[in-house]
């Protein structure tokens, strides 16, 4: 191996930027967890609120996506 690639391969082993992806990465599992746990324990009437949320979210971005691809393909 040249010193050169010895060099390169040092420096990715230093590197420590995706580091911080995989910290957000926990975050973000802990919270779909705690959501899990909410939806679970939830009274009916909360559960029922979320959902409808969560669902008109989805209707929309379905919406968002069916338009950019029917758009995309003329």
């Amino acid at each position: 191996m040249n010193k050169r690639m010895i060099e390169g391969f040092k420096t990715f082993i230093r590197d420590e930027s995706g580091q911080a992806v995989t910290e957000y990465g926990a975050v973000l599992a802990l919270t779909a967890v705690i959501v899990a746990l909410v939806f679970v324990i939830a009274n009916s009437p909360l559960k029922t609120g979320i959902s409808a949320a969560y669902s008109a979210i989805a209707s929309q971005l379905n919406n968002l996506s069916e338009n950019a691809s029917s758009g995309s393909g003329s």
